[in-house]
């Protein structure tokens, strides 16, 4: 028979895993509204946005209660207090989503700048990012979540190529400014929902393995034990 706690981190999953895919629509949602130019789309990530709120605050409540009264150790303790952080994350997901539909919702009333290109394609990398970190929190899957940290580059790469693009435009015509620091600011979202992600893709490390990388403290920490390797002994 199931503990009454077990049922309790089911349901701290599923809560996770609901918002998770409420997030996850409201980027394509998002990113649909800039592409396709259209307001009800920005406006339905709009909607949704008090439902992610409401979830953040019914993950923390419960991972709140499971430590006060259930008092977890080891692998239990480190899912409940990741969970609450990926809860955190998602939430910051959110609220990118509804900053990308804003903008699309002010390029909506002035004449395309320029044919989206890039921008399309670091959503799709950026989406998938998330996708899949939340995948690997799912499966406990370790090797996809390192996977995840190392295309947050891609991403960054994707932001720097667009803003440098955009500011040639931005230089050629004043007349470009406004609806080039829209598109910018568009890809920087995007490159912070690409942080998120890779926050929750460490955060699954964490569950699976009790390991922390987050600030290089894996390479800190194999770094320094190479160096006491080398010490000579007394």
């Amino acid at each position: 028979m199931d503990r009454p706690f077990d049922e309790e981190l089911r349901e701290l999953r599923k809560k996770l895993l609901h918002m998770a895919a409420h997030v996850e629509e409201a980027i394509t949602l998002a990113v649909r509204s800039l592409k396709e130019r259209n307001g009800e789309l920005a406006q339905e990530v709009f909607r949704g946005e008090e439902v992610t709120n409401d979830y953040d605050i019914a993950i923390d409540e419960l991972g709140l209660r499971l430590l006060a009264l259930r008092q977890p150790m080891a692998s239990d303790l480190r899912f409940i207090t990741s969970a609450m952080k990926i809860g955190s994350d998602l939430e910051r997901i959110g609220d990118l989503a509804v900053n990308i539909a804003g903008r699309a919702l002010q390029l909506l009333v002035v004449p395309p700048l320029k044919p989206l290109l890039d921008i399309p394609e670091m959503a799709a990398v950026t989406e998938r990012m998330v996708r899949d970190a939340i995948k690997a929190f799912i499966d406990g899957d370790e090797a996809l979540a390192r996977d995840i940290c190392q295309r947050d580059s891609i991403v960054d790469q994707y932001n720097d190529q667009i803003f440098r693009e955009l500011l040639t435009y931005m230089m050629a015509d004043p007349a470009t400014i406004s609806r080039a620091m829209n598109l910018t600011l568009v890809s920087r979202n995007l490159e912070r929902i690409a942080d998120h992600a890779t926050n929750i893709a460490e955060d699954v490390i964490y569950i699976v393995s009790g390991k922390t990388i987050k600030h290089h403290a894996e390479e800190k920490a194999k770094a320094q034990a190479g160096a006491g390797a080398g010490e000579p002994s007394a």
